[in-house]
């Protein structure tokens, strides 16, 4: 079969050139819903504040709710990292990992859950700290 350029119509071509288009078009969908791989950061974040529920016993798993505000949207919470100085004095450090990249520039709340596990009984000392330097301090009975 032979192509016949002077039978071609122009809403002949008109559909060629449409369904050439979607074509490229959906490829360019899928390949903008595919997120590339982004350099990401991990940083201490500041808690502005922190509830310490009272009850734990040397038996149960101690826990806090520390809440804040990242400066971004490129921030997501991550897992705190927390150390045992002393066995009542508790160090605590709220992570979060920074995406490089375009980010809504606005304050974005977090209030999370810190898990810390279980204490020996006394009075015990949790310093959140920040990226400055700076803590946020909290006691706790453990009976």
């Amino acid at each position: 079969m032979k192509f016949n350029f002077k039978k071609t119509t122009l809403s002949q071509i008109t559909g060629i050139v449409a369904a050439v288009c979607l074509i490229l078009g959906a490829d360019q969908a899928l390949a903008a819903n595919q997120e590339p791989d982004l350099p990401t950061k991990k940083v201490t974040v500041t808690v502005s504040e922190v509830f310490v529920p009272g009850g734990f016993s040397s038996d149960s798993d101690v826990y806090t709710v520390a809440s804040g505000f990242f400066p971004n949207g490129c921030y997501a919470w991550t897992t705190p990292e927390i150390t045992n100085v002393t066995e009542t004095l508790h160090e605590i450090r709220a992570k979060a990992e920074v995406t490089q990249g375009l980010c809504i520039m606005v304050l974005v709340p977090f209030n999370k859950e810190i898990r810390m596990g279980q204490f020996v009984p006394g009075e015990h000392t949790l310093r959140f700290m920040n990226g400055d330097g700076t803590y946020l301090e909290k006691k706790l009975v453990i009976e």
